[in-house]
């Protein structure tokens, strides 16, 4: 029996894998090489990337949302999470949830010699959410959404940037 056609809302990570030239605002460091589900499969109230974080890597800036929930999982490898100025190593299997409004800044840094991959849902951009960087407090001169009031929580001692495994 011959198989139908794929319908246009089944689509494989690789066939809509952004370039590898996206860098981070403010820098000239490449990010995580990101595969936009939601936008090729015509969703609108959900936000599902595939992201692929080569050695050396990370998805961004440690960074916190006033209004925007996120939720990352491990598919591939062993990244490291920044949460407040803290790593932990995750692996395939751990899921992180970062609950919109907590002030929680965050990063996934892979500072291992092999590319990792993971899966990040989260809410489409809203006109309100609002964002904060507090490694990074130059880059409120390059936001209109600067989050003057987020909650201060205290910071570890990691910069948030990667380390090549060693």
């Amino acid at each position: 029996m011959p198989q139908a056609a794929r319908p246009t809302f089944i689509r494989n990570y690789q066939e809509i894998q952004n370039e590898d030239t996206v860098i981070l605002r403010g820098t000239n460091e490449r990010r995580s090489i990101g595969s936009p589900f939601s936008k090729a499969l015509g969703l609108t109230k959900l936000g599902i990337h595939h992201e692929l974080l080569p050695p050396g890597r990370r998805t961004s800036l440690p960074h916190a949302e006033s209004a925007e929930e996120e939720f990352v999982y491990v598919i591939e490898g062993t990244p490291d999470v920044w949460i407040d100025g803290e790593l932990f190593r995750l692996a395939p299997g751990d899921g992180v949830g970062f609950p919109a409004g907590t002030g929680i800044a965050h990063s996934f840094l892979n500072n291992t010699d092999e590319p990792v991959r993971l899966l990040v849902v989260g809410e489409p951009n809203k006109p309100e959410n609002r964002i904060i960087y507090p490694v990074n407090p130059e880059l409120r001169e390059l936001r209109e959404d600067w989050w003057d009031d987020a909650p201060m929580r205290p910071l570890g001692p990691h910069d948030g940037k990667p380390r090549p495994a060693e």
